[in-house]
């Protein structure tokens, strides 16, 4: 839930009562949060007060030198965050126009492709010179929708289902889920593992049933498996990891379980498709700078080359996919 200020709220707020914040919640002390900003503490806390009393509201919790966030706080600091970031890339393209330098660049990404294939597209296109600021915000899919169409980030990688008039879909990725399973577990001798495997098995799947964990929901109730337990988890490295501890059968989607292989976990295809589907998406309206648009080509071509079963769709077959992914059980399909 956003916290709604009006115009007389607004109009009192000013930068550094926001950056003392900012600073109180990164050091999470006040005399933290002064050494940070090179300020005194009774002038820090002074902005910190002044703050609180234009948005009608406490953010911060006292008792003596202590402090902890109170619950409208931390809404309020999920409002200041990316508030900061963007003035934070505004002063850095201010210097890269003064410079006559190129400007910065500002990717938000789902795990999945921050901590593998995104980096190894950077690295290509490092040949053909990346800005001296390149920023990675890696944030669940509604944050990065979030951080694009406000134009925080140029450019951004989410997984489906998206909607947004915002935002432009370049293209949109498919490829099958698949299952991760420790080295030493009996199942990883196998060449494909079929569902049922996961009876009287921990199943480490993902947390949030609004996108493809629901995908996984349906396909075991649709071939009567029942695991023992389930771990869930709001990353994919997490619940492969998990796998590697040995604390179940993990199914994750692919991008990371290709694009970031990790000793001691064994991936392997399973016997019914459960698709993931991901998007690229630019701010609408938008001109594409020939960096933006070299990492919209570079992301297609990794996937190609990683991520077995890849299927590279037009925006137009976004309503289509949306529809048969998410519509129904029945859009689950059996193997071979």
């Amino acid at each position: 839930m956003s916290i709604t200020l009006d115009e007389s709220m607004a109009s009192h707020m000013d930068l550094r009562q926001l950056e003392a914040f900012a600073a109180v919640m990164s050091a999470g002390s006040i005399t933290g949060a002064a050494r940070l900003l090179g300020r005194s503490q009774p002038a820090l806390t002074r902005l910190i007060q002044d703050l609180e009393a234009s948005l009608g509201f406490d953010l911060l919790h006292r008792s003596g030198p202590r402090v902890t966030t109170t619950e409208k706080g931390l809404r309020f600091y999920q409002e200041v965050e990316p508030v900061m970031a963007w003035l934070r890339q505004l002063r850095e393209r201010a210097e890269s126009i003064a410079l006559d330098k190129p400007r910065s660049l500002s990717i938000a990404s789902i795990a999945s492709f921050a901590v593998g294939m995104l980096p190894a597209v950077l690295r290509r296109l490092d040949a053909a010179g990346l800005p001296d600021q390149v920023h990675i915000r890696t944030s669940i899919a509604e944050q990065v929708v979030h951080n694009v169409a406000t134009q925080v980030s140029e450019i951004g990688i989410t997984s489906l289902p998206v909607d947004h008039p915002a935002l432009e879909i370049h293209w949109i990725g498919e490829a099958p889920c698949v299952a991760a399973v420790a080295a030493d577990d009996p199942l990883a001798q196998a060449d494909r593992i079929p569902l049922a495997a996961l009876n009287g098995r921990r199943l480490i799947t993902m947390a949030n049933p609004f996108r493809w964990r629901r995908r996984v929901d349906l396909a075991l109730r649709r071939q009567g498996v029942t695991p023992a337990a389930i771990l869930d988890t709001n990353t994919s490295n997490t619940a492969i990891m998990s796998a590697r501890a040995g604390l179940g059968i993990a199914i994750v989607e692919p991008v990371i379980a290709y694009g970031m292989p990790v000793e001691g976990i064994v991936i392997r295809p399973i016997d019914v498709t459960i698709s993931f589907l991901w998007a690229v998406v630019t701010p609408n309206g938008r001109p594409l700078t020939p960096l933006v648009s070299g990492l919209i080509d570079g992301l297609a071509e990794i996937s190609r080359e990683t991520i077995p079963g890849f299927v590279m769709h037009p925006a137009t077959a976004r309503d289509r996919l949306t529809a048969d992914v998410f519509g129904s059980a029945e859009a689950v399909v059996d193997g071979p």
